[in-house]
């Protein structure tokens, strides 16, 4: 470069080349793009997910690796990340149906998945039916011959339904419907559900697989590689691609996830069955108490109970804020699976595009406190939940 004048030279920064070592942690590709010799190359891959890199939209060597880490955990042939966990959602719902297909999902759906179906119905001409989640003759029953797709969710937010993945992905699989499950609650330390019959497993890295609370993003993992390319290559045209950065904040996260889920869990089972027996509460919802319609679903399925958990405050509504007014320790704050615990109230935050009516089918009243249990120590969350309760 050194017959260049510096404003040439300023552009083409030479770029270190590593021999005899490599990086411990993966580097941060932080470019939007790929320069090569061969414009053949670059065609070559442009057209397919597993060749060369070459547009940040299309993939890059960090999302690459946080792909790779996922699918590998989750069991699948490959994955493909989003800058968000709805984004991974919409991706997989938008490039497998359109209009005149029918979508069967559970009953019990996250807030946001059940708004952008509410969208694929009223704006796409998508038909869609809901069944329990534990009731593949109900899933049997709901088929029609236009259907496609069948939406579980592993553990339910917030209410905690576990979804009987073995006999309904069994049921999808034998009338060749793709089924697709959101694994976010139970990651894949608690649960895989490729193994229990799954084409798509969904997540929002956000959550448990980052744990920090500091980056947004969401993957698809894909036990079947014909379907992994065809969403492929309408997320390359849809544009849903993490940064790099983000990408990275994952993979950092990922390392400590087992160490990080062990606590939740063991948090999570103290704070609900101490509140279980709290006269101002009137339930509990979390899959790993016997009370939980869900308990013995769960108890095959997981490996824990996961570390979320509503709640049913006798008072209703004005309980509810009273309650997250005077929680000192516990943060009032959306999302969950970082280290902090927090708490919001479902029905005006998390599900507050569904009707009264559409709440109450997700079993969410005015006075149900959702938590998203943090790793602190056990007895200082409960020292706070007690206060704010009295």
């Amino acid at each position: 470069m050194t017959d260049y004048r510096p404003e040439t030279r300023a552009v083409h920064v030479p770029h270190p080349v590593i021999e005899g070592s490599r990086p411990i942690t993966v580097p941060i590709y932080q470019t939007s793009g790929f320069a090569f010799d061969d414009p053949e190359t670059m065609a070559d891959g442009m057209s397919r997910p597993d060749g060369p890199f070459t547009y940040g939209r299309y993939t890059n060597p960090t999302v690459r690796s946080l792909e790779q880490a996922v699918s590998g955990l989750e069991g699948g042939v490959a994955g493909l990340a989003t800058g968000s966990g709805m984004g991974a959602i919409n991706t997989v719902l938008l490039g497998l149906l359109k209009p005149g297909d029918h979508l069967i999902a559970q009953r019990a759906l996250y807030g946001g998945t059940a708004g952008m179906i509410n969208e694929l119905v009223s704006r796409f001409g998508v038909e869609v039916s809901y069944v329990p989640e534990h009731d593949p003759a109900a899933l049997r029953a709901a088929v029609r011959p236009q259907t496609k797709l069948v939406y579980l969710e592993t553990i339910a937010n917030p209410m905690g339904q576990v979804a009987d993945l073995p006999a309904m992905c069994a049921v999808a699989r034998e009338l060749g419907l793709i089924s697709v499950v959101d694994n976010t609650f139970a990651t894949p330390l608690l649960c895989r559900p490729i193994e229990h019959g799954a084409d798509i497993v969904c997540h929002s890295t956000t959550k448990y697989l980052s744990g920090h609370t500091d980056v947004v993003g969401g993957m698809a993992v894909f036990a079947d590689d014909a379907l992994y390319r065809k969403v492929w290559h309408f997320s390359a045209e849809l544009g849903p691609t993490p940064d790099p950065f983000a990408a990275w904040l994952s993979l950092r996260g990922l390392q400590t996830l087992a160490l990080r889920l062990e606590r939740h869990c063991a948090n999570t089972r103290l704070l609900a069955t101490r509140l279980a027996e709290h006269p101002s509460v009137t339930a509990v919802h979390w899959p790993g108490l016997p009370s939980h319609p869900s308990y013995e679903v769960a108890g095959k399925l997981l490996a824990d109970f996961g570390g979320v958990f509503a709640f049913d405050l006798a008072g209703g509504r004005a309980a509810g804020e009273r309650f997250m007014r005077s929680v000192r320790l516990a943060l009032v704050a959306p999302s969950l699976g970082g280290v902090e615990t927090l708490i919001l109230h479902p029905a005006t935050t998390s599900h507050r595009s569904l009707t009264a009516e559409e709440l109450a089918r997700h079993g969410i009243n005015e006075g149900t406190v959702r938590v998203a249990v943090g790793i602190e120590h056990a007895e200082d969350l409960w020292a706070d939940f007690e206060q704010a309760l009295t």
